[in-house]
């Protein structure tokens, strides 16, 4: 998400819930929250809802050994805003600040989006790529995109059966508050990160360019996480079959991380993608990409890339359809693992 403080964060966030389907997909099981929900939402004991409405479930995908489950801690009551996701010719911020493009251009509506993280385990180890949002309530006027209220990671990680302590290391996608929340703020009765003692993995050139990040109010956050980062090559393997690669575009350092395990590859790709919408349309630009023409040409390469036999992508924004694969028949589509 956008490299702003808690306050000025431009989407609305969704706390998931267990899981309530199991489904053999040949390669591995998908677990999903496969419920239909009816005219009249029924209520579930440990849904998020997002204006009256059940947000899906927690949702994981296993492929050979591993695992991968998403873990989130966010839930948010969404508005419409011309934020997330437009057409290139509409009102974009650049780096700098400025505002460039055309105006008049048709609002677009973000929608409901996840914070949290993605829980890969394998042979018993556990890596956490993003560290969710950590423990925040705000709504306007200090954000005017809707409220966002945060804190419920770790009790996520604890119904999957899993602690901090667990967790070898933290995997940051980019240093943008609402993937790094846990990586720095206090665990519930104790004045140390949630996370401490932990390595937290961080790009090389995200952290060499950590000033752009601080420059926008997170400096004191990043002063915290600093003692244990440790920075991460293109390509060098972090955990048993999980590569960085370096997407730089969102934020001048971003990463992926590219998980290959039984027969499959799974490409969470943090914020190269906010909506799906950006499938459809890559051209489209979020106003918080520090690279427009960066993260556009990202997009399209990936979007590519996502077509491809055995290949999964995984997006923490994109809702109830986190995990998915790209059809392209006409325009690309994202179409969810488990549709």
């Amino acid at each position: 998400m956008a490299g702003l403080t808690q306050e000025s964060r431009g989407c609305c966030r969704a706390c998931f819930g267990a899981p309530s389907l199991v489904a053999d997909h040949g390669l591995g099981h998908l677990l999903t929250a496969g419920r239909r929900y009816p005219a009249k939402p029924a209520r579930y004991s440990d849904p998020g809802e997002v204006g009256g409405v059940p947000v899906p479930g927690r949702r994981a995908i296993r492929s050979g050994l591993v695992r991968m489950v998403i873990s989130s801690g966010v839930r948010g009551h969404p508005r419409c805003s011309q934020s997330a996701a437009m057409p290139s010719s509409a009102p974009a911020t650049n780096a700098a600040g400025t505002s460039s493009g055309k105006s008049g251009e048709p609002a677009v509506c973000g929608g409901v989006s996840p914070v949290g993280g993605l829980l890969v385990e394998r042979d018993g180890r556990a890596l956490l790529i993003d560290a969710g949002a950590g423990p925040i309530s705000v709504g306007p006027p200090l954000n005017t995109f809707g409220v966002q209220t945060g804190g419920k990671l770790l009790d996520s990680l604890a119904t999957l059966g899993r602690s901090p302590a667990d967790i070898e290391a933290v995997a940051l996608t980019h240093l943008h508050n609402d993937h790094f929340g846990w990586a720095w703020y206090p665990a519930p009765g104790s004045d140390r990160p949630a996370f401490a003692g932990t390595d937290i993995l961080v790009a090389e050139p995200e952290w060499t360019q950590r000033h752009f990040a601080e420059a926008q109010g997170m400096g004191d956050m990043i002063k915290v996480l600093a003692p244990q980062v440790r920075t991460v090559a293109e390509g060098q393997e972090i955990f048993p079959g999980v590569r960085v690669r370096f997407t730089p575009g969102h934020s001048a350092g971003h990463a992926a991380y590219v998980i290959r395990a039984g027969g499959q590859k799974v490409i969470a790709f943090g914020d190269a993608f906010h909506t799906p919408i950006q499938i459809t349309h890559p051209l489209w630009q979020n106003v918080f990409d520090f690279d427009h023409q960066q993260s556009t040409s990202l997009r399209r390469g990936l979007i590519d890339e996502l077509a491809q036999p055995d290949t999964i992508g995984f997006g923490i924004h994109l809702a109830d359809m986190p995990f998915g694969r790209v059809r392209i028949d006409g325009l690309p589509t994202w179409r969810p693992v488990d549709a």
